[in-house]
């Protein structure tokens, strides 16, 4: 799996700057006044540093954003990187600054003079993300990962250290996400995926997969049926942290379809190969599991993701079939490549019963339709609990990661009766992603805060954000792991 760099923070040294042979990143506030750290720069390459601060050209940078200064005089780098960071810029704004640094390290090494700016952990974590590059399957030098040293330099050198093991827990979490989201359905199948899944024991994640004989005991027969047509076994995977104390845990419910051709309902064929991320629900609940696990998070948290593949076959679920749910209810399957909620229905309902929750998010790429209506900036929000959206809304607009809140509703709620069984798992063209949620909606109980999280638009977006490059964005590890950590951790 891909590792996020090591980030080495030093106390400032004003004299290793001069012979420093990598990339040698500057951070100037707005108006371009020199630091400490950046007059010596300035006095090593002639000037050259503030006539670039006092010129249009910096002028014109947005907080965050960056420009170079290729192979300085008197210096030995390669080049100094000036990044426009504002004294009283946003964590957003310091991530976006190191995702600028990260983007352009190539393999050499990198040297960041932070001077007495505090709370650069957002920036090494920014740098760190946008570092990511998925190579597992090339060969050759296209394979090799960026291996050169990473140093942050600043005055107060302890406190940066203490703020980066909960970075390094993060950026792994990510990484973990977005590497299980690129990795194609031959390599990530149901039964490598729980293998991986299990791998997380190591880090002190209590660890239990449940196969179909079981799932079939406990009634999954909706899950099943999704995929009953392929080769691949349908499998559940639980994973529990218990770094609380009591308290009855928080529950992230993650839709696992490693590939999805539609079934009998095919998809067409353009573009079906990036169906391998219809596992991104699933992905990012690995990825917070895996966070947790590294910063010890003080909080019980429990992740159950339901591992499916959705494949045409002469053994298919078929458009017209009526299955029996977990829960009781029966739904009559009129669209096959409506999958993702027969998995989560099931999946939901398994995780109230045994575990019962003080909450319930569910992540899934659920719907086309919730791209239509907020494309690849945001995922949709939907909630039975305000309180509880609220908190997630929260958490995500800190970590800048874009969320919108959905309605939801008994209107919607009718357009999924059926004549033949208790309820159809899609109704009409309109609201396609409202009805979808409603039709989880109907697999929650009474007294459970719950949230649906439809991420289609933003698991593999179309224009990366600022710390990601194309691909897997690892969107959402960071929001859920902001919302646990702000509401769910014990002392």
């Amino acid at each position: 799996m891909t590792t996020p760099p090591v980030i080495d923070i030093q106390p400032l040294d004003l004299d290793a700057i001069a012979g420093f042979e990598g990339r040698v990143a500057v951070l100037l506030p707005e108006g371009g006044k020199l630091d400490q750290a950046a007059r010596r720069v300035n006095r090593l390459c002639k000037g050259a540093l503030a006539r670039f601060s006092e010129s249009e050209a910096f002028g014109k940078l947005g907080n965050g954003e960056a420009a170079e200064l290729a192979w300085p005089v008197g210096m030995a780098a390669s080049a100094v990187q000036v990044v426009r960071l504002d004294a009283k810029s946003s964590p957003v704004d310091l991530r976006k600054a190191g995702a600028a640094i990260g983007a352009a390290r190539g393999k050499g090494d990198v040297l960041v003079l932070g001077g007495a700016r505090k709370a650069l952990g957002d920036l090494s974590l920014g740098a760190s993300l946008r570092s990511y590059a998925f190579k597992a399957c090339r060969t050759g030098e296209a394979a090799e990962q960026a291996a050169g040293s990473f140093t942050v330099m600043v005055t107060d050198a302890e406190s940066l250290k203490a703020e980066m093991e909960a970075v390094e827990a993060v950026a792994e979490g990510v990484y973990f996400t977005r590497d299980l989201v690129n990795l194609p359905a031959n390599i990530l199948t149901t039964e490598s995926f729980a293998e991986r899944l299990v791998a997380l024991g190591e880090l002190g994640v209590e660890v239990e997969v449940l196969d179909e004989a079981e799932l079939e005991k406990q009634g999954m027969t909706m899950l099943l049926g999704v995929g009953q047509g392929s080769e691949s076994p349908s499998k559940v995977v639980v994973m529990r942290w218990n770094g609380g104390g009591e308290e009855a845990p928080l529950a992230l419910i993650g839709k696992g379809v490693v590939f999805d051709t539609g079934g009998i309902s095919l998809k067409p064929g353009a573009g079906m190969e990036d169906m391998t991320m219809d596992m991104g629900g699933a992905g990012v609940v690995s990825g917070v599991m895996k966070t947790l696990a590294l910063r010890k998070a003080k909080a019980n948290v429990v992740g159950v993701v339901g591992l499916v593949e959705n494949m045409p076959d002469g053994k298919a679920q078929r458009p017209g079939d009526i299955v029996a749910s977990m829960k009781g209810d029966t739904v009559e399957v009129i669209n096959t490549d409506a999958e993702g909620r027969l998995v989560l229905g099931d999946v939901m309902w398994y995780a109230q019963e045994r575990f019962k929750p003080c909450g319930m998010v569910d992540l899934a790429t659920l719907t086309g339709a919730i791209i239509v209506a907020l494309g690849h900036d945001n995922a949709g929000v939907f909630s039975n609990d305000d309180a509880f959206a609220g908190a997630f809304l929260k958490a995500a607009g800190a970590e800048g990661e874009g969320a919108w809140r959905m309605p939801i509703g008994a209107n919607y709620a009718e357009l999924l009766k059926s004549e033949k069984a208790d309820l159809k798992n899609v109704g009409t063209r309109a609201a396609g992603s409202i009805t979808a949620a409603e039709f989880l909606h109907r697999f929650v109980k009474k007294d459970t805060p719950w949230i649906h999280l439809d991420i289609a638009g933003v698991a593999q977006p179309a224009k990366p954000p600022a710390w990601a490059p194309k691909g897997a964005s690892g969107w959402g590890v960071m929001a859920l792991d902001r919302m646990i950590r702000d509401g769910y951790e014990a002392g």
